[in-house]
């Protein structure tokens, strides 16, 4: 009597899978290595030979990679030394998502921000060592400040998304979302420049006049850059309360 034989295609879903899940997690842990390899690789050549010297062939040389690979993951040097803004921002948006459903959308930004920071299974990258002296080099690089805006766009347009849902509204008709996020991420974008501007990890100097970020540490420069927000939003309030006198 004869036997049949079955194919890949004839077989269950779930007696293909593991072997298929396998793959692809090997896959993806491979591009994940790759892409810190050369992201590290563009941090270390910019805080060593300046931002001008290092090249995208520099780059992906030291991380022992070909130009092609590098471009599959980043468009330039500059997008390279700042992927961990990039994995930040990502971060928070996930985080924003699972907060509760009823907690006001600027607390539910603020909480995600201190989730973030907290996190110590998926630690924040910009607590990373280097990180504060490339977030540094924002003011002196056109460029490299310029990276880092269309970075920081990209992940408030997906929080505005992310708002937009939790109030069920429309984020192009509806200012809600937008106004909430651009404070929100304003006054994080503020404490990380604060925090950058203070003394490094090696115990550099800080910039001139400012003060704000010496020795303080990230999450309590954030906490306070958004007691800040709570503050003055409190105190317009109820200016915008009083009755216009003859002399406004």
């Amino acid at each position: 009597m004869g036997t049949s034989r079955r194919t890949v295609g004839d077989m269950d879903a779930d007696e293909t899978e593991p072997g298929t899940a396998a793959v692809a997690d090997r896959r993806l842990l491979r591009a994940r290595r790759t892409r810190e390899a050369l992201a590290t690789a563009a941090v270390d050549l910019i805080l060593e030979r300046g931002l001008a010297a290092t090249t995208v062939e520099a780059i992906a040389e030291r991380a022992d990679v070909t130009r092609r690979t590098f471009s599959r993951y980043f468009t330039g040097k500059e997008d390279a030394a700042l992927g961990f803004v990039r994995d930040d921002g990502e971060r928070i948006n996930e985080l924003l998502r699972a907060r509760p459903a009823g907690e006001p959308p600027l607390v539910a930004y603020r909480r995600a921000v201190r989730a973030w920071l907290a996190d110590r299974h998926t630690p924040a990258r910009h607590l990373r060592p280097r990180m504060r002296r490339i977030v540094g080099l924002l003011d002196e690089e056109p460029t490299l400040f310029a990276a880092y805006e269309r970075i920081r766009v990209d992940a408030q347009e997906e929080s505005i998304r992310i708002i937009a849902a939790r109030l069920g509204t429309d984020d192009v008709r509806d200012l809600r979302p937008a106004v909430v996020v651009e404070a929100a991420a304003g006054v994080l974008t503020a404490a990380l420049r604060a925090w950058a501007r203070g003394p490094d990890e090696h115990g550099g100097p800080h910039a001139p006049g400012d003060h704000a970020g010496s020795g303080a540490d990230l999450a309590d420069l954030v906490e306070r850059a958004y007691d800040v927000l709570s503050t003055e939003a409190a105190s317009a309030a109820v200016h915008t309360e009083q009755p216009r006198t003859t002399d406004e």
